[in-house]
């Protein structure tokens, strides 16, 4: 066999493998690249730690009724996967003892996880005659102690609602210290009563004038899920 017949051969075993390759095998890149296109798979814990606005009521919010469980459903129906830690007190507030002799710093040290993405704090109009400068210090040490716990986490601090126009003086003072000892901590301040949640909407309360029903935790469902949402994507 000549050299010439050899090569010919050979080139035509090589033009023959060539045509049996996958259509595909020319871009590797792009094919693994499609594999992957699902949602964001990630796992967020999230800490809440609130009153009796988020522990839910007589007057409702309670179990799936409250506006944590529906806030979840919500980020869910959005593609976000919580793993939440929920640790709530009626009566319970950064300096006021709840119902079962807790703070927020005491709820914090039970629901903060090191792997927390967001810790949320919710409240608290029971902080009503506290002196500022101690409330002031309590919200510190709460803020230190879910930084100590959870390092890399975000915090979303939510102010007390209040469910008519005209608050009470006392409401705004709270509100302010709770902006000033967020916002020293890092921490976004969201301010219910500035934006008027409840406010002309008497069908949220309960018959007590004070707690929400069943729609108002739904509405406070509406209003946290997005910045909860909000901090999560950041």
């Amino acid at each position: 066999m000549s050299r010439l017949t050899t090569f010919i051969i050979g080139l035509l075993l090589l033009v023959a493998v060539a045509c049996q390759a996958p259509a595909y095998s020319a871009h590797p890149t792009r094919v693994r690249a499609y594999g992957t296109l699902t949602k964001d798979s990630r796992l967020n814990r999230v800490a809440v730690i609130g009153d009796s606005y988020t522990t839910g009521t007589d007057e409702g919010g309670l179990g799936p009724n409250s506006w944590t469980a529906r806030a979840w459903q919500t980020l869910a129906q959005r593609g976000a996967r919580i793993a939440p830690d929920v640790a709530a007190e009626g009566r319970a507030g950064y300096g006021v003892p709840g119902d079962h002799g807790s703070i927020f710093e005491d709820l914090t040290s039970r629901a903060v996880r090191a792997d927390d993405a967001l810790v949320v704090f919710f409240g608290s109009r029971n902080d009503q005659g506290v002196d500022p400068q101690l409330l002031a210090g309590k919200a510190r040490d709460t803020f230190d102690l879910a930084r100590v716990l959870a390092p890399s986490a975000r915090f979303l601090v939510i102010g007390p609602p209040w469910p008519t126009a005209d608050v009470p003086e006392p409401m705004l003072v709270i509100r302010d210290v709770l902006n000033a000892a967020a916002r020293a901590a890092g921490a976004a301040f969201v301010d219910p009563i500035g934006d008027r949640w409840f406010v002309d909407r008497p069908d949220l309360i309960g018959p007590d004038g004070v707690h929400p029903n069943d729609a108002g935790h739904q509405y406070l469902a509406d209003k946290i899920a997005p910045l909860i949402g909000m901090q999560l994507s950041r």
